[in-house]
């Protein structure tokens, strides 16, 4: 036969019972106010971090230049193209170093170095111009670039481009009558398309064309390289027409299109060159 118990007893049990719904309920809030901050925080971290590097933005070169002598448009071409990737290369380092060094540590390891390369090659585009035609002189000044510590996306302008809006062009280093040779072993066994260099068969360009033409230009080059990819990425698939008709049919349109914008841009304050289209087609080179 059971016993009542004691009053005091019973009081106790309650209160102790009462204090562990009491901390068990602190512990639920506890545990909810903790698991809820981080995500709230990380995520205005995170976008804090993402817009803090800012953008590096330097002076269009290709707009500053005179007239361009047709025997010197290709290593012009290939100097500018070189400037966008050099600003490429130098906004990406920028992202890879966030919090490192001190404070002058983006003027000394990223925008000091950048500012040389620039130099070096603002003087070969001056140098190219200068055999045939008189040297543009002042160039120099357009090699210092800035910080945009803003974050904006208000680009840089190596070659008449905003930003890196350039459709993956700046990665090529220069447009050439080869194409850019498709990197490893792997491209000897499929081969590479080679088309017409559209550079060299330019007439002299007018100062006002000139930003339109590099782009469209750079564009061909771009063009290329995506179909030399594409030709690695789908060995084996298709019919042994695949290579003609998925790769080299579509970029023979494309490149029509961008030569005809460059042709356009030349005839609106001089003679339209002709015949341009000619250089489109491309071939698979075993």
């Amino acid at each position: 036969m059971s016993r009542a118990l004691p009053k005091y007893n019973k009081r106790r049990v309650v209160i102790i019972g009462g204090a562990a719904a009491v901390a068990l309920s602190g512990a639920i809030i506890a545990g909810t106010a903790l698991a809820g901050t981080p995500s709230k925080s990380s995520g205005n971290n995170a976008r804090t971090l993402a817009a803090s590097p800012g953008t590096i933005t330097c002076p269009d070169v290709a707009s500053k230049l005179p007239a361009i002598p047709a025997s010197a448009q290709a290593e012009v071409t290939r100097n500018l193209t070189l400037l966008q990737t050099q600003i490429d290369e130098a906004n990406k380092r920028l992202v890879d170093t966030v919090g490192q060094g001190g404070p002058n540590f983006v003027n000394n390891a990223i925008l000091g170095p950048l500012k040389d390369k620039r130099v070096a090659t603002i003087n070969r585009i001056a140098t190219a111009i200068g055999r045939t035609a008189a040297k543009p002189t002042g160039l120099d000044s357009l090699a210092p670039c800035t910080l945009n510590a803003a974050g904006a996306n208000s680009g840089s302008t190596g070659t008449g481009n905003t930003g890196n809006a350039n459709s993956g062009a700046a990665s090529s280093a220069a447009p050439s009558a080869s194409a850019s040779t498709a990197a490893g072993s792997g491209a000897s066994a499929v081969g590479t398309i080679t088309c017409p260099d559209v550079a060299s068969k330019l007439p002299a360009i007018p100062a006002s064309a000139q930003a339109e033409v590099t782009r469209n230009l750079t564009l061909l080059q771009t063009q290329i390289d995506e179909a030399n990819k594409r030709l690695q990425s789908t060995v084996g698939q298709g019919g042994p027409n695949f290579v003609q008709n998925a790769i080299l049919g579509p970029l023979a349109d494309k490149r029509k299109s961008t030569v005809d914008r460059i042709a356009i841009a030349i005839g609106r304050t001089s003679t339209k060159p002709t015949g341009l289209d000619s250089l489109a087609a491309c071939t698979l080179t075993k």
